[in-house]
């Protein structure tokens, strides 16, 4: 498999992932919360450096640097959903109440703020609403992030087999 498909077939993944998520809120009707959208966040932004790397088709230092970018996006990922597992695991007299809507808080806070707002959690990011053989849908962001990641940097730093031509 050349660096372009690899990369072509990571963005389809990504594309995917957020497919279903939106299919998850419009025709299941579960509202995502703050983290789940941070999470989709970083799902799109692999999903972008997948598709220009594909495009770009880069010589050996540009895909380094596409291996690197999907590292960063993908560690991203990996974080929020991390954080997100953590405040649904907590006992629920230490959730925190259920905060104002990010549209809210985007209109009436700075980002920064609503970054530390996002990441703290709070309510309706530690309801369980959707599970797919025993994991809720950041358990399988994260994983989804881990192998994407992988997968990026495997495709983008391993050496390129010779390209044939008649």
């Amino acid at each position: 498999m050349t660096a372009r498909r690899g990369n072509l077939l990571g963005f389809l993944a990504c594309a995917g992932l957020l497919a279903y998520a939106y299919y998850a809120q419009f025709v299941m009707h579960l509202e995502p919360c703050p983290l789940c959208i941070f999470q989709r966040i970083g799902v799109f932004a692999l999903g972008v450096v997948f598709l220009i790397a594909a495009l770009h088709d880069p010589a050996p230092l540009g895909r380094r640097i596409y291996a690197v970018l999907l590292a960063l996006a993908a560690l991203a990922t990996i974080g929020v959903a991390l954080r997100h597992l953590y405040i649904m695991s907590l006992p629920p007299d230490s959730v925190p109440a259920c905060g104002a809507s990010l549209d809210f808080m985007l209109k009436v806070f700075s980002l920064s703020e609503v970054l530390v707002k996002v990441l703290t959690g709070s309510g309706e990011c530690a309801k369980v609403t959707w599970q797919f053989l025993g994991l809720a849908m950041p358990a399988w962001v994260l994983i989804s992030a881990i192998a994407l990641g992988v997968f990026g940097l495997w495709v983008n730093l391993r050496r390129q087999p010779p390209i044939l031509r008649f």
